[in-house]
């Protein structure tokens, strides 16, 4: 596929960031004095950050409004992603070598769309992108499709046409199911999950640095 338009997941594809987000959960409920089971943290790996403060609200009966409780997690994320997230290594060489040869490229993104931009901007891979979209705009985490459909239609291309970069599986399944080309990244959180990643997607990459 020649990548005239793709979509980039961005935590664990772009940047090195699923540490921090893997312990966000459990953080901030020990914070509230909760301390959560990983049976009970593991249903938050696909939600929004809202979607996780109602479902941490509603089964452990935090007091307070699910916004305020998803500014709060914004805020113990904001540092990190201000200051020391990384970008994966040869990222921006990739991104590089897709803009050279004129393709249109977008983030698609749980994080707060601030977050998201603040990051990227941070690393200089802001500039390589002509949008950045959020699961927390679309109203929906990637266990649905609307934030790769939304792009589709600012592209102003078919699903068929477009490049997704994922790699979490449920992602990247959501994404294949829409009819996108799917280019699985790995990511060391999801490693598990790898030979399903693998087997699903069109493309993959195990590391940006021989991915060009």
């Amino acid at each position: 596929m020649d990548k005239r338009y793709a979509i980039f997941d961005m935590d664990g594809t772009l940047v090195d960031s699923m540490g921090w987000w893997h312990r966000l959960g459990q953080d901030y409920l020990e914070s509230r004095g909760v301390r959560p089971t990983a049976a009970q943290l593991s249903p938050l790996g696909p939600m929004t950050m809202l979607e996780g403060a109602r479902y941490c609200k509603e089964l452990f009966r935090l007091p307070g409004d699910p916004e305020d409780m998803a500014a709060e997690m914004h805020a113990m994320m904001d540092d990190h992603y201000r200051r020391d997230i990384p970008l994966k290594p040869g990222v921006l060489d990739y991104l590089a070598s897709l803009k050279d040869r004129g393709a249109r490229c977008c983030v698609a993104t749980a994080t707060a769309a601030p977050l998201a931009r603040a990051c990227l901007t941070r690393l200089g891979a802001a500039g390589y992108f002509d949008f950045l979209l959020s699961c927390e705009t679309t109203g929906t985490g990637k266990t649905r499709p609307d934030i790769y459909l939304e792009a589709a239609r600012r592209f102003g291309a078919a699903p068929g046409d477009i490049a997704v970069f994922e790699d979490a599986y449920y992602a990247a399944k959501t994404a294949a199911d829409a009819g996108f080309y799917v280019v699985g990244v790995f990511e060391e959180a999801y490693a598990p999950d790898w030979e399903a990643l693998a087997a699903l997607a069109r493309e993959t990459v195990f590391d940006w640095r021989t991915a060009l």
